[in-house]
Formats: structure tokens, sequence, C-alpha cells
């Protein structure tokens, strides 16, 4: 890894194509850098010009009076490479490429240009951004080596004067005008910026390198990230890992998440991981948080900087308000959020009963009236609030409008944020004036205009604080495998290698039962006759299935392949009926047989799957509905392997989890059985990744607590090996 601290911390700087026209971006970047208090040395580099901006120009890197360690370039895009030649000779360790006109555009040079970027890094070490980026901002030491307009002495100061909270922020963008624009629309808030950094198309460093380097620094405290890709996925991994680790919010906004077409597949898994899909399955794994729009991103990174050493440790609010109107409105918008507003204890309620009016409440909200307020202050009500044993967090009702009345309660919001180990919120009904932001600021809380911004910004704080310590507890790295499962492994790999590339439940179930994956499957014969069909329907002495098994056919239900509830007499009919439909549908399918099975036992449907990546690899999905699973759209995805803890956290994630314990008198499913199918299905995946690029389990029947669960089918489609894949296309 190139040293970043070069390109982030350097003490001489060469502006490559500086120029003194400051209506044009190589005049307005070296502007801006002249403008703010940067502890080094910058050299103008000019073939034109002997003189930029009152400073001397020289004709190249190699002329410096001193060697530089960032060269900032701002040149046309097809003189990069060969000015990047010339840095990396002359010594320079990081370089700054603004220039456009690379990856970005289709056709032409740009692609190679961007190569040779990378490439040219690499041979000499260099910690390179973009192209196609604006520059970073090193608040911290007043080094600003952009053109963008928020950045420009005239847009106002690069550090707040009442700051709020003691920790920093830092922005790390692909896109280059979004990045500062964070910074822009933060001002307001009063937060602390240490670095802003846009990475533009990434041809050597990439978003997740610059996090690293900043969670090895330990001065960044939270993290907001525009996201357009990750190009290494293995370095997110290990990155948003650490970041969770170290109790660092990573908060994202992933664009392009809109998905205009799907490949044709042959699982319903695999039409269920869609692109996004995938991205949300990775950050919620790791903790990462997604963010929507800029005001939300700045909430959270306000909630965290004001609260984040006091985490909720639980989803139970309070809320303290002097408008009752208002303070019903944040309740429903606490409930939209997932957070509770549970009654207060009557020890709690009875120490304000004592001192509101009759026409006020004390049982949540907490409605002090005007009166009650004026009297006591709103500090003194939201320490009544986070004293209550019933209560992980509080949100105070405001109008901020008029500063007076927050001044006057100023020493006592002091307090209570220096003695309360709950996080207290403030959300103001009224457009917040200044000076009440400063006050608001000054006291250590953040100040928030959105109610609902308000609630989710509070859920995220108590569910960041559940997986930082569920995260604690579990060991991110696969288990070495047992001498058993190597040996499973070994054998599975060497026959699937010789397997067909689509394998039906028949032929499917004995690779995966070679992961204790069978132990719920139904038994069944394959048969080729109507009389066979009669034969096992009786011997089983009770309803059976007739499923059609053909590679050709993995949505067997779709063609009419599928006959139910069959008894011994109508077994011959079901037979000729099923592989009747089954030839209409598909004429040239090639079909192995029917399958008779016993009918499973009732219970909850659920589908298992494993769908391939091209990005982030095998995704195990978990979805409730069985065969209805496409209608429903509740499922849920993680990357492999997952341990026990793990699989139960994902299948919480489902919106309709709670059919899964007690539900219309039913006793509570086998969550422990299908757990541990699914960490069996994820070690398939895991050890399997070259030869499998989709499993289907569907559906799964999961039987009550104790009962176990039936796999009632099942589909592995294997991969492509390159050479297939390169004839295909």
């Amino acid at each position: 890894m190139p040293d970043i601290v070069k390109l982030l911390w350097p003490k001489v700087v060469a502006v490559v194509g500086a120029s003194s026209d400051k209506h044009g971006l190589r005049g307005r970047i070296l502007e801006t850098m002249l403008s703010h208090p940067f502890d080094g040395t910058i050299y103008p580099v000019s073939r034109s010009a002997a003189e930029v901006q009152g400073l001397k120009a020289y004709p190249s890197v190699a002329d410096l009076p001193q060697p530089a360690d960032l060269a900032i370039l701002i040149i046309p895009a097809e003189f990069i490479p060969d000015e990047l030649e010339r840095c990396g000779r002359a010594g320079v360790k990081a370089a700054v490429v603004l220039s456009s006109g690379f990856a970005e555009e289709k056709g032409g040079d740009g692609a190679q240009m961007q190569r040779a970027i990378r490439d040219i890094a690499k041979r000499y070490d260099m910690a390179v951004t973009g192209p196609n980026a604006e520059g970073f901002a090193n608040i911290a030491n007043g080094l600003i080596p952009t053109f963008s307009p928020a950045m420009e002495l005239s847009a106002g100061p690069i550090r707040p004067n009442i700051p709020l909270g003691k920790g920093q922020v830092s922005v790390i963008s692909q896109s280059g005008g979004v990045g500062f624009a964070f910074f822009d629309r933060a001002r307001e808030r009063n937060l602390t910026f240490r670095y802003v950094v846009t990475t533009g198309n990434e041809a050597a460093l990439e978003t997740s390198d610059l996090i690293d380097f900043m969670l090895d620094e330990g001065k960044t405290d939270v993290f907001l990230v525009l996201l357009e890709d990750v190009k290494t996925p293995q370095t997110f991994h290990r990155v948003a890992e650490k970041a969770m680790r170290l109790g660092k919010p990573l908060i994202v906004c992933k664009i392009g998440q809109s998905e205009p077409g799907r490949r044709a597949v042959a699982s319903h898994t695999a039409a269920l991981a869609g692109s996004h899909a995938a991205y949300r399955a990775i950050f919620q794994h790791y903790g990462v948080i997604e963010g929507s729009d800029f005001d939300e991103m700045l909430d959270l990174a306000a909630a965290f900087i004001t609260c984040g050493d006091k985490l909720p440790a639980g989803k139970r609010m309070a809320i303290c308000t002097a408008s009752g109107g208002a303070g019903v409105w944040m309740a429903d918008a606490c409930v939209r959020a997932g957070l509770e507003v549970p009654e207060l204890d009557a020890a709690t309620r009875a120490t304000i009963d004592a001192i509101i009016p009759s026409y006020g409440t004390s049982q949540n909200p907490i409605d002090s009236t005007a009166q009650g307020v004026f009297k006591l202050g709103y500090a003194a009500f939201a320490k009544f609030a986070s004293d209550s044993p019933v209560i992980d967090g509080v949100m105070v009702v405001v109008t901020a409008r008029r500063s007076a009345f927050l001044q006057g309660d100023q020493a006592k919001l002091i307090a209570l944020a220096q003695e309360t180990k709950k996080p207290v919120f403030l959300w103001s009904y009224t457009v917040p004036s200044e000076k009440s932001v400063e006050v608001v600021s000054e006291a250590g809380y953040p100040l928030f205009k959105n109610l609902d911004s308000c609630a989710r910004a509070m859920r995220v704080l108590a569910d960041f604080r559940a997986r930082s310590e569920a995260l604690a507890k579990q060991d991110m790295q696969p288990v070495a495998p047992t001498a058993d499962r190597r040996k499973a492994r070994d054998n599975v790999s060497v026959e699937l290698a010789a397997a067909a590339p689509v394998l039906c439940e028949w032929y499917a179930m004995p690779f995966l039962s070679c992961y204790d994956i069978g132990d719920g499957h139904a038994p069944g014969a394959l048969i080729n006759s109507a009389e066979d069909a009669e034969t096992v329907a009786r011997n089983f002495g009770c309803p059976v299935a007739l499923k059609v098994q053909s590679a050709d056919i993995p949505h067997k239900t779709e063609a009419g392949g599928v006959a139910l509830n069959v008894t011994a007499e109508r077994a011959r009919a079901a037979y000729e009926r099923v592989l009747a439909s089954a030839k209409r549908y598909a004429p040239t399918a090639i079909i192995d047989g029917v399958l008779v099975q016993k009918m499973a036992r009732p219970g909850r449907e659920v589908i298992l799957g494993v769908s391939r990546d091209d990005h982030w690899g095998p995704l195990l999905m978990v979805g409730l509905g069985g065969t209805m699973v496409e209608a429903l759209g509740d499922v849920a995805l993680a990357p492999v392997p997952l341990d026990h803890a793990a699989a139960r956290a994902l299948l919480a994630r489902l919106k309709a989890a709670a059919v899964l314990g007690p539900w219309r008198g039913q006793p509570a499913a086998d969550i422990a059985a299908l757990a541990a199918l699914m960490v069996n299905l994820s070690h398939f995946a895991h050890d399997h990744v070259d030869s499998v690029a989709e499993i289907d389990l569907n559906p799964v029947i999961v039987h009550n607590a104790g009962e176990g669960l039936t796999i009632v089918d099942a589909l592995i489609v294997k991969r492509q090996s390159p050479a297939a894949r390169a004839a295909a296309e």
C-alpha cells in the first residue's frame, strides 16, 4: 500500500498546470489553496509562465527547489500519463488527478489512459486519487487542493466557531461535487470535518483504502461515504469489519440502485438477489448504515458525534414536549422508525405529576405544557425521563425560533449532557434561529429539523450498538473445516466436477446430503412408468407427491409437472398427467423420470438459496412464502459462510419474521433446525464457490419447534467455465 500520508499530509505540493486566470479551474484551484492556512510549501508548475498568482513557477516537477511530496495534476487528459511518469521519476510519492476524459467517456483512449495511471502508480508506489476527481480537503491542516466553490474563502469558514461535540467527520466520495456538498451543507450543523476526499474513477486508490488509512489514524469518528461501486470487494469486507469493531460508523449512500432489467435465471434465488440487493446484504452484514440523502446522512453524523459514547441500550423512547400535538407527531415518527414509546414507570410519573399542571400528562409523551417548561426548562423534564428505568433514549420537542429560552436553559442542558448515559435529541418544530443552533451545539446536542430523520437517527444508534455487541461475540472469519467436512468437501468437489450443468432434486440431494442438508428431505423413488407410480404410492401407504425430474424444467410447478396429495388409486393417472404437461411445456426437454415422495407435514413455507453475485461472490438468501416468495418479496441475504448467530440474525431481518414464532394458536416454528440448515448450506456454498452458481431449496417446510423441517424441492446450477461463458456470449 502506498504512503497515504504523502497524499493527505504533504509538506511540499506541486500544482502542475497552475494558472493565474482565476476564472478557470486551473487558476481557481491554486487560489483556493492559497486562501487557506496550509502549513507547507506550494510550487506552481507551468511551462508557459514564470510566475503564477504571485509565486515563482517552475517548468517541471524535476526543477523544483525541493522534491514534492504531492502533485496536483490539472492538465488535459492526454498529457496525464507522461506527467505522472515524470512525477514518479522525480520522487513524487502522491498525486491527485483532477482531469477528466478517462474511462468515464465512451470510446477513444480514455480507458487505456486510466490503466496507464494505475500501472504508473503501482510501479512507483504512488498514492494516486482520480482521475475525474475534484481534489480533497485536509481541514485539520488547511490543505484544500480543489476547485469546489464550497471551499472558497467567500463560502465561509472551514471550521465551525462553536463545534458540535468533540468528534470529527470525514467524507469520501466517488463524486467530486457531492463530496464537497456534504461539507457545504454541514456548515449550519456546526460539525467539525477532518477530511473531504473525492476519489473519481479510482484508477489506483479506492474508497476502502482511504477509510482504512483514516481508521488506523484514529482521528475520524464518523464516515460519510458516497459510493458508485466497490472495485475490490475483499478490501471492503476487511475495512467494513474493522470499522465496526472499532465502533466507527460508516454512513454510506450507494447510488445507481435501479435495475432496468434482470438476466434470465434458472433459480428463484438469483432472480431475487439483484445488484443492489447484494450491496445491501454486505452493508447489513457489517453494520454499514445506508443513507438516502444529504440531510439524513448529516443528521446521522450529528447523532453519532454527540451520542456515539452513549448509544441507546434498546428502542424505548421518552418524548418530552410543551406542545401536545408536536409530541404526538414525534410519537408517530418513533413508531414508524421501529422505536417504542412505552408508558413511564410509576415513580417517574409521580415525580412529573407533582410539577406539571393538571391538564398536562406524564404517561409518555410527557406533555409538560408551556407552563411546566417555563417553570423548569426543557432540561429538567429530559432529566426526569432519562432517569426512568424503562427508557433508553429521550426526544425533546422544542421551539427554537427564539433563542432566549434555550439560552436560559443552556447551563442545565450542559449538565444533563455530562450526567446522563442515555442519548438525548432535540427536535424543533419551528425553524431554528442561527443563535439557537449555536446554543444547542455548545450544550452538546444535535438539533433536528425533520422529525422522521430524528427518529430514524435514534433507531440507527440503537441498531449500531446491537450490531457492535453481536459482532464482538462473533468470529467473522470462516471456521476451519473439521476432518469430516474436509472429506465431504473433497468428495463433492470431484463428483460435482463430473456432474451435469443443472442438477434437479433427484441428483442434487446426494451432494447436499454430504453436508447434512438431506436429513429433512422427504424420502422418495424415481420411477418411469405409471405402474411404478401406483406401486410406490401403495408402499408409502399415504398420499404422495409426483414431480417431474428434468434439468431442462427447473420450475416444474409452472410446467404442470407436479401433482400433490395423490392416492395410490390415482397415481397412474397423475403420472400420465404430469408427464404430458411437462412435455407440452418443454417439448425438447430430457426427462429423467418422475419422483414419487410422501407428502410433507404442514408447516411454515420458507425458501433457502444461494446466488453467486458477479461482484460479491455467493450470497445466502432466506425468504418467507416458499413458492410465493417472488410475489411476497420478503427475503434477506448475507455473504457466506454463516454461523448460527448470523443465521438467526438473518431470519430476524425478514419483515414477517414474527410468523416463525407462536402464531394464531400455533407453537413457534423449529427455528433451530432452520438456522442449522442455513449454516450447512452456507458452508456448502463457501466450499464450492468456484463450482456452484445457484442453489434453490424451495420450498422448505419448517415444522413446529423440535419437529425439524422438510426440504420439498432442490436445485443446483453449476458455474460455467470461463471458456463456456465466453462461448455463450
